[in-house]
């Protein structure tokens, strides 16, 4: 089984090596940088898994370079390391395309288990893309306007592709799978992220908006709705609508 690699972009030389020692007994080859220029270095000469990101950075800041490495990386997984009093920054960080946040300061166990679930996606996603030539053979859903094929990993909306990471895929997924059906924020971080933890419920709200904004292009009304004070579901109807 391939070894995932790790980039840790922190300056602070100290909390690196924490981190670092921290991720040991998760068996993956980690890598470390001081600043944004030495990660963009980095990420042009290595494949890795996920970046782990704080956000305050010098020269370029952490959010800045997220959405670089989304854009040029989508694959890669991003997770950022916030203050805990900067709740703007961890919902700019998610809009930007991080998968994760979390919060110094943080347990090994915790970090650990973020990282792992973010893997477990990547994994997921290039197993689909590396399995394109069957694309016949592998399930497909379809949903008036909404076309999503799990082979390619990609969903289509009236015909137009729509750019989606890892983690946005997964969750269209889950309601598409589960047409008209309520879920809280809790069920959907317990389902699509794969950990329980109450008081993120910010990361579901980040990335229903992002799908949303992504999708409002093609489609103005939107198809998952908000039923206040329970969650979100997928209304099929709407995907039938002009």
């Amino acid at each position: 089984m391939r070894t995932e690699k790790v980039l840790i972009v922190e300056d602070d030389r100290t909390i690196r090596h924490l981190i670092a020692t921290q991720l040991q007994s998760l068996n993956l080859h980690i890598d470390e940088a001081c600043s944004a220029e030495s990660a963009i270095k980095k990420l042009a000469s290595n494949h890795y898994g996920l970046v782990l990101l704080d956000i305050n950075l010098p020269q370029m800041d952490g959010l800045s370079l997220c959405r670089k490495v989304k854009e040029h990386y989508p694959t890669i997984a991003v997770i950022l390391l916030t203050a805990l009093s900067s709740d703007m920054d961890r919902v700019i960080g998610l809009e930007m395309g991080a998968d994760d946040y979390i919060c110094k300061p943080f347990f090994a166990r915790e970090l650990q288990a973020r990282i792992k679930t973010q893997l477990r996606h990547r994994a997921q996603l290039l197993m689909a893309q590396s399995s394109n030539e069957q694309t016949e053979k592998q399930p497909i859903i379809q949903l008036g306007k909404l076309h999503i094929e799990f082979a390619s990993h990609q969903a289509f909306l009236a015909n137009q592709a729509i750019n989606l990471t890892a983690t946005e895929f997964d969750l269209l997924v889950y309601f598409a799978k589960h047409p008209n059906h309520v879920f809280s924020r809790q069920q959907l971080l317990d389902q699509v992220w794969g950990y329980q933890h109450s008081g993120y419920e910010h990361t579901v709200n980040s990335h229903i908006n992002r799908l949303r904004s992504k999708f409002e292009q093609y489609h103005q009304t939107p198809f998952i709705e908000t039923v206040w004070g329970v969650g979100y579901k997928l209304n099929p109807r709407q995907l039938s609508a002009n």
